[in-house]
């Protein structure tokens, strides 16, 4: 770092994002994308948005928070559009956490909480997961902070029902749940229900994942009205134009395209079902991943060599160093074909380890 970096960060410990190679064509099942590419009616969208790149994007997102409200079934002034997902999380840290309400979150969880805590510059307190990486909801009654709980729960897979988040609700009356779901359509319940009989509770959901735009960077918070001022209110001291005027046309297309959104996360639960059958045959240990993920460790390869053994051959998969979770590997579900060739790799991997 350089001699004028600011002492305050000095310690930031950044988050690691997922490779993203140059060296060649990968199969690549590293970084949760969806195999499939937005709807036709998306990218005409963004194409003829372009054409307006001169004039700033809506602020309040309007249009795009009409959409999402006709999606939902919450009124706009419930929603708040975010660039990514992402940043609706750091805006509830810097909102709703202070050196007196730390940040609460799982040991084993998304690796930008802990990234963001200290951003924020507010304590925060890892509970362990249990020995079979499930989340006990009991560990977070009377949590004496605010709540951050991805369901389903990343790198893990594994998901809490909505009536066990209720009770986390239901048990911390003077503060704020916030409920990660970035992955929540492929086979969770989500909490959006929850929102008018709990005002303490704050969903966060992507169009990363299931709805194939990653790349255009895209989220949204929603929870009561007074919530979302407090968000706005960080997001107009911060970054009031987030949401630039083509990803926000490709958001309100994506949501006219409902089916073909559902159809996708169909095929991508499928091929999860079948890889990780596949993997079970060949010894692989799978968590009951709710995901477009599978979370898996084999008793006779460590993680890492899987890993990089698998890279060897062209396919990404992603690798944690934490010392719970070393043995494991995250495979993005990619397509059948993909799925195909990554379990024949891993075949042919095991056969040469023994």
């Amino acid at each position: 770092m350089s001699r004028f970096f600011s002492e305050e960060y000095a310690d930031l410990d950044p988050y690691t994002p997922g490779e993203q190679p140059r060296d060649g064509v990968y199969i690549k099942l590293n970084t949760n994308e969806s195999p499939f590419p937005p709807h036709p009616a998306v990218t005409e969208a963004v194409e003829r948005e372009s054409r307006r790149l001169h004039l700033y994007s809506d602020p309040e997102s309007r249009e795009l928070r009409e959409a999402l409200s006709a999606a939902t079934g919450l009124k706009p002034e419930e929603l708040m559009a975010t660039n990514g997902s992402d940043e609706a999380l750091f805006f509830a840290f810097l909102a709703f956490c202070s050196r007196h309400t730390p940040a609460v979150f799982a040991d084993i969880t998304y690796g930008f909480y802990p990234v963001f805590a200290q951003s924020a510059r507010v304590p925060f307190r890892e509970i362990p997961l249990k020995a079979d990486l499930t989340l006990d909801p009991a560990d977070y009654y009377h949590a004496g902070g605010t709540v951050f709980i991805a369901n389903p729960n990343a790198p893990t897979g594994l998901a809490l029902g909505r009536k066990e988040i209720e009770g986390i609700l239901e048990r911390n009356p003077y503060t704020i749940c916030v409920v990660d779901e970035a992955y929540v359509d492929f086979g969770a319940e989500s909490c959006l229900p929850l929102i008018r009989e709990h005002d303490n509770l704050l969903v966060v959901q992507t169009f990363s994942k299931s709805r194939s735009l990653a790349g255009g960077r895209l989220g949204f918070a929603a929870g009561n009205p007074d919530l979302i001022q407090d968000l706005n209110t960080i997001r107009y001291a911060v970054h009031p134009y987030s949401v630039n005027r083509m990803t926000a046309a490709a958001g309100i297309a994506c949501l006219a395209q409902e089916k073909y959104t559902q159809e996708n996360c169909r095929t991508i639960q499928k091929n999860r079902e079948w890889a990780a059958g596949a993997l079970r045959r060949l010894g692989f240990i799978l968590t009951d991943s709710r995901t477009n993920f599978l979370f898996a460790r084999h008793p006779a390869v460590d993680g890492e060599t899987l890993y990089r053994k698998l890279r060897e051959k062209r396919i990404l998969i992603r690798h944690f160093s934490a010392e719970r979770i070393r043995d494991y590997n995250r495979i993005t579900v990619g397509s059948r074909a993909e799925m195909e060739k990554l379990v024949a790799a891993a075949e042919a991997i095991l056969k040469e380890s023994r």
